[in-house]
């Protein structure tokens, strides 16, 4: 598939390419539509990126003009694509405008409104070829994310969010990344046994010392209830990866083993990795895990 993304200035172009490129398309941005056809042949040819977004707009100066006789080239040679034309109300292009405080392109020294107008004009004859207009006036960032998202994500793959789990040590820090961080610190500590202390939470023993505990008991049921709501939440805003990181002191023993039994439960219906930050940290120091 290939999607071409033209629009008003402030509209959201940029969002939608980054959306996009988190749902797997190979994207590129302002590229001169005298270079649509050979672009779009090297996409029908390549396996590797079956999917593609590119950004077409007046940033492109006297190369936009070639646009229309681009898609009439990309017509006779039967490349398939489709034309999405992202719009908004001029009063809130021009809120957008004053917010970033930034000239618009066409105006650059006189007021936003004779900017829009003028784009506007040059553009009509683009949104009257394309075959989706989304207007965004009342959109925020993820309302648009999650409408690409319903939209395209079929047709890239069917992609479903990917669920990424990873423990951690407090004592070296939270994951910068994470969205969702679980604290289990207050968890029966295996460290504090001694023929479980060597062994990391994937062991068996100390994830049954961990996983069998009638707190970790209701502690998962919890976990797992409220991750059932939230991953397709976040999947329906158009989130392509969520980072759950679970947390104990070092990271080696309670952490682990909590986030293995995650895994294991969303495995069949998510997309999951997971990673074990800290789990060989402190090891040869005998740190508290």
């Amino acid at each position: 598939m290939l999607l071409l993304i033209t629009g008003m200035s402030g509209a959201g172009k940029t969002v939608a390419l980054k959306s996009l490129e988190e749902l797997g398309f190979f994207c590129v941005d302002n590229l001169p539509p005298v270079l649509l056809e050979k672009f779009a042949e090297l996409i029908r040819q390549s396996a590797a990126a079956p999917n593609a977004a590119v950004v077409v707009d007046l940033r492109g100066g006297p190369f936009f003009d070639d646009l229309l006789s681009a898609l009439e080239t990309l017509d006779e040679r039967e490349i398939g694509y489709t034309l999405v034309f992202l719009e908004a109300r001029d009063d809130v292009l021009i809120a957008r405008y004053k917010a970033a405080r930034k000239p618009h392109p066409l105006a650059p020294d006189r007021p936003v409104g004779e900017g829009i107008a003028r784009e506007r004009a040059m553009l009509a004859d683009v949104r009257r070829r394309a075959d989706q207009v989304i207007d965004t006036s009342e959109m925020r960032p993820e309302d648009l994310r999650a409408l690409l998202a319903r939209r395209f994500a079929p047709a890239a793959g069917g992609a479903k969010m990917r669920l990424h789990l990873v423990s951690f040590g407090f004592k070296y820090g939270p994951p910068p990344d994470a969205d969702l961080v679980f604290d289990v610190r207050f968890l029966p500590n295996p460290h504090y046994v001694p023929e479980l202390r060597p062994k990391p939470g994937t062991d068996p023993d100390v994830a049954a010392y961990v996983l069998d505990r009638p707190e970790t008991g209701q502690l998962m049921n919890r976990l797992i209830d409220f991750l059932e709501f939230v991953l397709p939440q976040y999947e329906r805003e158009g989130k392509a990866e969520l980072v759950v990181a679970v947390g104990c002191t070092g990271g080696r023993h309670r952490s682990v083993a909590v986030a293995e039994a995650i895994a294991r439960h969303f495995a069949d219906r998510w997309p999951t990795k997971i990673i074990h930050r800290d789990v060989d940290r402190g090891r040869r120091s005998g740190e508290d895990a």
